[in-house]
């Protein structure tokens, strides 16, 4: 009786670590390895020519020539929505692991987990289940809660009318002018603004009032 492999694409810009990684699962009857690549570019060109070739799952780096994983990732996730994805890597960078999780990724594992780990992932993914490492799954809950600690910043009405005009260009006399107040009042509120968001600088106000939708 004949048992149908799952068909793997394995991409790492590093040799070394390709070639542990393919020797890990060379031994596993399950898998075959259908691609291998060290640049995120032809596992595109791979795909187009073979569209209609049956791929299980593809595992890859993010730090790759050409294309990188989180561009190679939202590729396949768009275009070849039936095929898992699974990162192994070093970079623990949170804002690229929450922009791979909205893009859908099935999985990410360190490049430093153990061999056991490594294979309970692929075998989770291809059951349709999602894993990610401990490791990961930390560096991505910091990135929620800062992101969370950011917008629970309060401004009053005050201090929100000030930044909408310091996002609208209006200088310290204008916009003293324009509230009745007086300009050193502007002044304190612009220093207070500027601590209370922690920016360094006016340039800071803007990005965070175009940034939260306080200015069209």
């Amino acid at each position: 009786m004949t048992t149908t492999k799952y068909k793997l694409i394995v991409a790492d810009d590093h040799k070394m670590f390709l070639d542990g990684l393919l020797s890990i699962l060379l031994h596993e009857s399950d898998y075959e390895i259908i691609f291998t690549a060290n640049d995120g570019k032809d596992v595109q060109k791979y795909l187009k020519i073979n569209a209609e070739e049956k791929i299980d799952l593809a595992i890859l780096d993010i730090n790759m020539p050409n294309v990188c994983g989180v561009v190679l990732n939202e590729y396949i996730k768009k275009n070849h929505p039936t095929i898992k994805t699974l990162i192994v890597s070093m970079l623990a960078d949170p804002k690229k692991i929450s922009q791979l999780m909205k893009q859908g990724l099935d999985g990410y594992v360190p490049k430093n987990a153990k061999k056991s780990e490594l294979l309970l992932a692929i075998e989770t993914i291809l059951k349709g289940e999602k894993y990610f490492s401990n490791s990961i799954k930390e560096a991505y809950s910091e990135s929620i809660f800062n992101q969370n600690k950011e917008t629970e910043i309060r401004l009053t009405k005050r201090e929100k009318e000030i930044l909408q005009l310091i996002a609208k260009e209006y200088t310290t006399i204008e916009i003293a002018e324009k509230l009745f107040l007086s300009k050193y009042t502007i002044e304190g509120y612009r220093a207070s603004l500027i601590s209370k968001l922690k920016v360094k600088n006016v340039v800071g106000l803007v990005k965070y009032a175009f940034k939260f939708g306080l200015v069209e």
